[in-house]
């Protein structure tokens, strides 16, 4: 599976986590669950995993944890909100009318 199929998946499986748990749990319950998840369709998944960073020839262990990497190709990092603000909703309306604006000479 290329990254482009794999991240279907996820967001696939991120979108049913969300619809039927709504917002407002800690990350912690999010992303054990999307662990749980993606291991039973047998994807590889390391969770809570540093990810070394080299600055000016310093090497630093742990530049940061990744929540989860799978397939060694997708970085999941999990983020989570008491509830959605009524700005945050209104950039996504805005997102989404941008998004199926067409675009170029010849489309309507």
């Amino acid at each position: 599976m290329n990254e482009n199929e794999l991240s279907k998946v996820i967001v696939d499986i991120c979108y049913r986590i969300h619809t039927k748990l709504g917002p407002g749990l800690l990350e912690s319950v999010y992303e054990a669950i999307l662990f749980y998840e993606l291991n039973a369709i047998n994807l590889k998944v390391e969770r809570q995993k540093p990810i070394p960073i080299i600055w000016n020839e310093i090497h630093l262990d742990i530049g940061f944890r990744s929540d989860l990497i799978v397939e060694n190709k997708v970085i999941i990092e999990i983020k989570s909100v008491e509830q959605i603000s009524e700005k945050e909703i209104v950039i996504e309306e805005e997102n989404k009318i941008k998004k199926n604006k067409p675009r170029g000479k010849g489309r309507k």
